[in-house]
């Protein structure tokens, strides 16, 4: 039983929230080598490093695995986590061949959704078990709000998550997240008659709202002042050590093994290559890369004959599932038939739209798992 004292420093999770154009991208975009994932297709005028946008619930997991398998960056963004909570509405709904999140009967439908959101921010989590940090962006709305101990109602600003009262993915957003960040236009009120009865807003100076506030949720752990301006560098002293000090931990020790056995090997090539001559042992460098990217791409056109000929009038969840995982119309159509669903020579644009979304793109996981069945057993060897 190990016990720990003092600060320790890791990855954060963080949610930034606000009413649209006030800038949640781009400050998103300041945090230590950021890569997105745009479930709405807002970076498309950022100079930025993202992902496909998903088109699919499923297709978003794939995304946060590949993430998870590869670390490309130090920084994962989902901008905004409301579109991704209509992906998974659609997901859940299409699942169980509803026509409405609200055509499960006794708020059903809002338990399946909670649950599936959950696992969402599980696996964002181990995101950041690993020293990556995750960033949810999220649109803004206003909402009465009355508290059992007082007496009357007022507005205030909260996640556009969940809206209907039994949905619970925005408390389930906020008591994830170690930072909720509100932010808004700072605005003031002035009167334009002597008397006071008239008013205009001035102001609009953009601010963030760190700590709860009757008028917005937003709260965090490292005690930063209740307002400040919208500046990355009021927070960036958060994130360095976090971002960089568990990859670095986890690069030194692959590092040190390899060096000692990869040094030997080199150093004789070098000279070998470099005594006879230097402008020799440039184009041997080059034609290597390109023959192995030759191989590369005749592999892929040998194991992946269809690459590039996906039907186009498939739905386009389908397509991305089906390029990102080398899959055939024709395997989708063998395993279906294989199943009794529809016969095996049943072009899949003849399928009924609820199966193609609820079975094909809802349980894609199981069906690619038939897929690579089918593949072993027709495997020569």
């Amino acid at each position: 039983m190990n016990i720990t004292k003092g600060k320790t420093a890791k990855a954060q999770k963080v949610v930034l929230y606000g009413p649209e154009g006030i800038g949640k991208s781009s400050f998103a975009a300041q945090f230590p080598d950021p890569i997105f994932i745009d479930t709405e297709g807002s970076t498309g005028n950022m100079d930025v490093a993202r992902m496909d946008k998903p088109n699919s619930w499923t297709m978003l997991h794939q995304q946060i695995d590949f993430f998870k398998n590869n670390s490309p960056g130090k920084t994962l963004i989902v901008d905004t986590v409301d579109w991704a909570e209509r992906l998974a509405i659609d997901f859940v709904v299409s699942r169980a061949n509803k026509k409405s999140i609200t055509g499960f009967g006794y708020g059903e439908g809002f338990i399946q959704l909670e649950e599936e959101f959950g696992k969402f921010l599980n696996k964002l989590s181990d995101l950041v078990e690993m020293g990556i940090n995750v960033v949810l962006t999220a649109h803004a709305k206003i909402t009465k709000f009355e508290q059992p101990d007082e007496m009357g109602a007022y507005d205030r600003w909260e996640l556009k998550l969940g809206n209907k009262t039994t949905a619970k993915t925005a408390a389930l957003t906020k008591e994830w997240a170690d930072m909720v960040l509100f932010m808004n236009y700072k605005t003031f009120s002035v009167a334009t008659d002597d008397k006071g009865n008239r008013h205009k807003g001035q102001g609009g100076e953009r601010t963030i709202y760190s700590n709860h506030h009757p008028a917005w949720d937003a709260k965090n752990r490292h005690e930063l002042p209740d307002q400040f301006k919208m500046d990355y560098n009021q927070i960036a002293h958060i994130f360095p050590s976090s971002g960089q000090a568990a990859p670095n931990q986890n690069q030194q020790p692959v590092q040190q093994p390899t060096q000692p056995n990869v040094q030997p090997a080199p150093q004789p090539e070098p000279q070998a290559t470099t005594q006879p001559e230097q402008p020799n042992t440039a184009p041997p460098v080059q034609e290597p890369v390109q023959n192995q990217q030759s191989a590369a791409q005749s592999e892929t056109n040998t194991t992946n004959p269809w690459a590039g000929q996906i039907n186009p009038n498939l739905p386009k969840a389908l397509q991305d599932l089906m390029i990102q995982n080398h899959v055939s119309e024709q395997e989708i159509q063998t395993v279906v038939g294989s199943k009794g669903y529809y016969p095996a020579d049943t072009p899949i644009t003849n399928y009924d739209e609820s199966f193609i979304q609820g079975v094909l793109v809802g349980a894609w996981e199981q069906v690619f798992g038939m897929i690579q069945q089918q593949r072993e057993a027709n495997a020569p060897f």
